[in-house]
């Protein structure tokens, strides 16, 4: 653009702003403030409500070790049902539905979303999609199996709740101890204090990696003080459930806590 089309430019530019703040003058003094008012209350307004339906998510996520269960518990808060709970999932299972239990209630109520991520360890980058529009997790733990499994799901869990999506937007955890209807399982007890423990062990141990490594993670519990999951900054529930009976009353109490109706 050559020197003399700027200069235009500029001279019209300045005949814009004396035409329109020779029309804000000639604006009475009340409704200038009143319309100013207006555009700024319009533009409060827009921001509360674009900050509530941030704070508002209806995404719950199912995750945990693979043969925890995890799709079973999906079909029964889905169907009611534990069919084609039987094959481990290599995608996320993913829908948004009224819960089974509730589909006899009157009035208007929200829908879930539930995603049933993959256990397996070459599918677990997939929680990061997730992660961020969680209202809350859901940590499955295999109660039969969990004396062979205890060490990779105590590392799991602890990546969980160091992750910076996690812990910044306090996203509360529900520790569920599934298949609780067999009667090799462990109690829900046994269970939080074996996890504390690896978890003690697991949060010494990685002192010792770089800081560009855990530079997105934080750290967990009180220093000097055995790790506990009530020192943790998003609360932490330990419950019960059985997919294959269909015993899930709890985990529906904690997707219902967390995505009100």
């Amino acid at each position: 653009m050559d020197k003399e089309k700027v200069e235009q430019l500029k001279i019209q530019m300045q005949q814009w702003l004396n035409e329109a703040e020779e029309f804000i003058n000639h604006i009475p003094p009340v409704q200038l403030y009143t319309a100013v008012g207006v555009v700024l209350f319009t533009l409060i307004l827009l921001l509360i409500i674009r900050l509530f339906k941030r704070t508002t998510s209806n995404t719950i996520i199912l995750t945990g070790l693979s043969g925890s269960g995890k799709t079973y518990l999906f079909y029964q808060l889905r169907d009611g049902s534990a069919h084609q709970g039987t094959v481990t999932s290599m995608e996320p299972n993913e829908d948004s539905f009224i819960l089974h239990s509730e589909k006899d209630k009157k009035g208007k109520l929200k829908l879930v979303h539930i995603v049933d991520v993959p256990g397996h360890s070459r599918l677990r980058p997939k929680l990061d999609e997730f992660l961020p529009q969680a209202a809350g997790v859901v940590f499955v733990v295999d109660s039969v199996e969990f004396l062979p499994n205890f060490r990779p799901a105590s590392e799991y869990l602890y990546e969980i709740l160091t992750k910076a999506s996690v812990v910044k937007k306090k996203v509360p955890v529900l520790l569920l101890c599934n298949k609780v209807d067999k009667v090799t399982a462990h109690t829900a007890e046994f269970i939080r204090k074996q996890l504390e423990k690896e978890i003690d062990k697991l949060r010494t141990s990685r002192t010792a990696v770089s800081d560009a490594d855990i530079s997105n993670e934080y750290t967990l519990g009180v220093p000097g003080e055995p790790f506990a999951f009530s020192q943790c900054h998003n609360s932490i529930i330990i419950a019960e459930a059985s997919g294959l009976t269909g015993e899930i009353s709890q985990l529906e109490k904690f997707i219902r806590e967390n995505v009100k109706p």
